[in-house]
């Protein structure tokens, strides 16, 4: 029944989204047809339910009963998020906020500052914003920390060490500490050290519910730079990529880390740094994971490869989550690799659409919103590049993007985050061309940050709040107004 009742989804173009989280009973109108589905949130015409394992699907609001449809109106009329930003890129990997009614021009000095927390550690690791509280990880002296931070004060609620790190065995110099981000699902945080710990903490006071080590206990193999992907939950399962040559990807249960499967045939070496995305391509659950070389998409039930692809221009460091839309895929890398957009057949054939060198992205990430592209390509600045020819629309070189940087999006604006000088540029995410809002610069900045090392973590937007960081620094700003 519920299969069938999904097979009336249909893809939406992301507008504003209202997050909620709240279970009931869904009725198709036409068919009867009833599914049990939490309300996640609004997307344009559709509504998102959250399916028994945690799958999201989207379903045309037109097609549920009036009470439905009135329960969807309301829900959407009540305003703002909820404030959750659950993982690395959101939880849809997309990097775009659900916020709304958010400040479309900025003051000259920019926003307001709300709050300054100064204890976060060293290193670049993202925040995860759930039920009030951000979660982040850095290394003080020689431990790794989770890090606990009320949302709405910027005061400290708990950090705990879970893991050492002495700077030796990966490249700390351009800086040390934790990468990623931790994703928080359930009641728990997870987070990865750049030596290769994973562990499992209770969200409410830091302890531990379980461990393991990507080398140690899976033979993995990290990158120049150590572990710095950001773990993905899927339901009951936590997926990482330890690499190496006995599974490259490997999926564990998510309140226990007993192993659930290994991807076995994938074999990268390296582990690089780039996220696992979550995705339905052709009815199956799946997957995707960019190595240097390749990217490669595993089953979500087995682990067994469905498909990869080359990326044959991949050298030193491959970062930007993949983008998926429908049965099309789209990477992009540093180091004057650029990007390719490819097609998955209904045989899961593998199809190149275009390649080119429009997009360089070292790592800060690039962003499909509607039918274009926004990031920062190494050597053009900020680009607006279409998702269905791969050529530039716009570029602006004004000298704050000639800099490497990273972006996100929220209620229709880019931000653009210069990682050279941590100045934030507001700009219309429009394909008519560039269109700046509002610029300042984050102050105050690490004083402790590596000489080499730049303001690389990912700005996010939630709640009504912009969320920076350096180092040490977790900064908040009030976008609403």
């Amino acid at each position: 029944m519920i299969c069938r009742f999904v097979l009336t989804l249909v893809a939406v173009v992301v507008s504003g989204m209202v997050h909620t989280s709240e279970a009931r009973t869904w009725t198709q109108a036409e068919t009867g047809r009833k599914i049990e589905a939490d309300a996640v949130g609004v997307e344009g015409d559709s509504v998102v339910l959250k399916m028994a394992g945690g799958r999201t699907v989207k379903v045309p609001v037109a097609t549920l009963s009036e009470a439905d449809q009135l329960y969807v109106k309301e829900m959407a009329s009540s305003g703002g998020s909820s404030g959750n930003w659950p993982a690395f890129r959101g939880s849809d990997g997309k990097d775009i906020s659900p916020d709304t009614g958010l400040l479309k021009e900025w003051p000259a000095k920019g926003p307001k500052q709300l709050w300054v927390f100064d204890d976060a550690g060293m290193g670049y690791s993202g925040y995860s914003i759930v039920d009030g509280k951000l979660y982040t990880m850095g290394t003080k002296g020689t431990d790794v920390h989770m890090v606990c931070i009320d949302a709405a004060s910027g005061k400290k609620g708990w950090s705990k060490s879970f893991a050492t790190d002495d700077q030796e065995g990966y490249s700390a110099g351009w800086g040390h500490g934790p990468r990623g981000t931790p994703p928080v699902s359930d009641g728990k945080v997870y987070g990865l050290g750049p030596k290769g710990v994973l562990v499992c903490m209770d969200a409410s006071n830091g302890s531990t519910v379980w461990k393991t080590n990507l080398i140690s206990d899976f033979g993995g193999k990290s990158g120049g730079w150590g572990f710095s992907e950001s773990p993905l939950v899927d339901g009951g399962k936590l997926i990482v990529a330890p690499g190496g040559s006995d599974a490259g990807i490997v999926a564990l249960d998510k309140n226990t880390g007993d192993v659930i499967w290994k991807a076995s045939e994938v074999k990268p070496g390296k582990a690089e740094y780039a996220t696992i995305l979550a995705a339905d391509i052709n009815g199956t659950r799946q997957y995707v994971k960019f190595f240097e070389k390749i990217i490669v998409s595993v089953d979500a039930e087995n682990g067994k490869v469905l498909w990869q692809a080359d990326f044959p221009d991949g050298r030193t460091a491959v970062i930007p989550t993949p983008i998926i839309d429908g049965n099309q895929v789209y990477v992009a890398a540093g180091y004057g690799a650029g990007c390719r957009a490819f097609k998955i057949g209904s045989d899961n054939s593998v199809t190149e659409l275009w390649a080119n060198k429009n997009m360089v992205n070292h790592h800060g990430g690039v962003i499909k919103y509607g039918d274009h592209l926004y990031g920062f390509g190494d050597g053009r600045g900020l680009v607006c590049q279409s998702w269905e020819t791969g050529e530039v629309t716009w570029q602006e070189k004004d000298g704050q993007f000639l800099s490497k940087g990273a972006v996100h999006i929220a209620d229709g604006m880019i931000y653009a985050l210069n990682e050279q000088n941590g100045s934030l540029t507001l700009v219309e995410a429009t394909p008519e061309g560039y269109n700046e809002k509002g610029r300042f610069t984050l102050d105050p900045q690490s004083e402790n940050r590596n000489r080499q090392g730049k303001v690389w973590t990912h700005p996010v937007v939630i709640g009504g709040k912009l969320y920076l960081r350096d180092q040490e620094l977790v900064h908040c700003y009030d976008v609403k107004g």
